[in-house]
């Protein structure tokens, strides 16, 4: 699909083409679709953050929540999983699915959502690493890193999207 395709989609359209960009909230391709036209994939991507921005602390904690943890076995988009299996989370040992699991229980007591990474370009070692290092986060700073998290993950879906991935 190209940008002038997007461009050209009704409301109802854009939603079930993007949707899914962000885990299971379309409410925010919803709210981006009034400012089109979009000149580029940047600018999209800006118009869909901005919506997620201006939105309230309950809508925000609801995207974060809506991921699903790392390293899971449960059902998760399609995407998701396929990002997982890019970082080796797909095929973790039984120490390390122990060990992510541990952490993951640990970060979401602490913070009230789960982790949070865009594991594009990264691997198993990287995320271990990335739990444990922001498990020492204040929870204001790890809200803001949670969703910048989610803003990249959202940058790279719409890329492959738009075949500029």
């Amino acid at each position: 699909m190209t940008l002038a395709e997007i461009n050209q989609l009704s409301r109802e359209a854009f939603v079930e083409a993007v949707g899914w960009v962000f885990e299971h909230s379309p409410w925010i391709a919803a709210q981006a679709w009034e400012s089109r036209p979009w000149q580029s994939l940047d600018e999209l991507h800006r118009a869909m953050v901005r919506c997620v921005e201006a939105a309230p602390q309950e809508a925000q904690l609801a995207l974060i929540r809506a991921h699903p943890d790392l390293g899971s076995r449960a059902r998760m988009a399609e995407a998701s999983v396929q990002e997982q299996k890019g970082a080796g989370l797909d095929s973790l040992s039984a120490a390390e699915y122990d060990h992510i699991q541990r952490l993951n229980q640990q970060y979401t007591r602490q913070f009230g959502f789960p982790f949070i990474l865009a594991v594009r370009g990264k691997d198993k070692l990287d995320v271990f690493a990335a739990m444990e290092a922001r498990l020492h986060n204040r929870p204001e700073e790890e809200l803001q890193t949670a969703l910048a998290e989610i803003y990249k993950i959202a940058r790279f879906r719409l890329a492959d999207l738009l075949g500029q991935g």
